[in-house]
């Protein structure tokens, strides 16, 4: 008597693995879109292993006949980017010490931010955080020549603290509201219970909320460093000439109009920008999926 009711139950698991015409579409959706985005990125990779003779032919989809590893070493340290001809090897470094600074300080003040707001709340807490919010809504446009004077005028502009400035004030809103709606979802019974074991502000911050915030902080840093490493506005405005980022030497080598137009090393210098941000994705992914839930249980 017990088996018949299993048997629907059964019928029913081995049913949801059938193609029926909507999850047809589905898989046809999905393949569509990563052929969409797959298609430039394969592009400029067989393209980046060509000579220069092989691209002439026009056959951009077909695999290198001699694969060749010249335009990765001529993008790296050979190519001109403006008036120096030493690749994009410098940019690469600028990048990671902009970078470096503008995910740790922003972290850190992010996770202060919405710890202040979800525990300790002070008067006016709300309208700040408003406040505060409304700055993720105001395009970067509008706020860049405010920005130039103000830096300019206590001895910033073009420096590399300044282009850092730029990206902890630019990320200040983003990251409170993270770690704000992270910190909502931990019970208050273990905020008050730090309490009255004696717990302060900075100790409870640092020995109990910190630790606990792990997988928000992998998730703040993911977004962090990619979003600092593929910016190209603000580093072309703040960090100065000596302080340029990867990306805006990449402009510089793919826009250069003088001499020949060399393809495969344009690929090989935009792979070389882009490989960052596509290990960080690649490499943690799940982590990022798995933050985003975590604080997601209430806003």
């Amino acid at each position: 008597m017990s088996a018949a009711p299993g048997r629907p139950r059964q019928a029913r698991a081995r049913g949801g693995g059938r193609l029926t015409p909507a999850r047809i579409g589905i898989y046809a959706f999905l393949l569509t879109a990563a052929l969409f985005f797959l298609l430039p990125l394969y592009i400029m990779l067989v393209t980046s292993f060509k000579t220069m003779d092989e691209i002439r032919l026009g056959n951009i989809f077909a695999l290198p006949l001699s694969v060749t590893l010249e335009p990765w070493t001529i993008a790296w340290s050979q190519a001109c980017t403006g008036v120096n001809c030493n690749g994009i090897r410098g940019g690469f470094w600028n990048s990671v010490l902009i970078v470096i600074p503008s995910t740790v300080l922003p972290i850190l003040l992010g996770a202060l931010n919405g710890y202040a707001l979800s525990f300790w709340k002070p008067r006016g807490s709300q309208a700040l955080f408003a406040i505060l919010m409304m700055g993720a809504f105001i395009p970067v446009q509008v706020m860049m020549y405010p920005l130039v004077r103000i830096l300019a005028g206590i001895g910033l502009f073009s420096s590399l603290p300044g282009i850092v400035t730029v990206h902890i004030i630019f990320s200040m809103p983003v990251m409170t509201l993270l770690f704000r709606n992270y910190y909502l979802s931990i019970p208050q019974e273990l905020f008050k219970a730090a309490r009255i074991d004696g717990g302060g502000f900075w100790r409870i911050f640092a020995q109990l909320m910190l630790p606990m915030s792990t997988p928000m902080i992998i998730v703040a840093a993911i977004m962090q460093v990619t979003g600092v490493w593929n910016d190209y506005i603000l580093g072309l405005v703040f960090a100065g000439r000596d302080n340029l980022p990867m990306t805006v030497q990449l402009n510089n080598v793919i826009n250069t109009t003088t001499g020949e137009r060399l393809y495969n090393v344009n690929m090989a210098a935009t792979i070389l920008t882009s490989m960052v941000p596509l290990a960080i994705y690649f490499f943690s992914g799940r982590w990022f999926v798995r933050g985003i839930a975590a604080g997601a249980v209430k806003g």
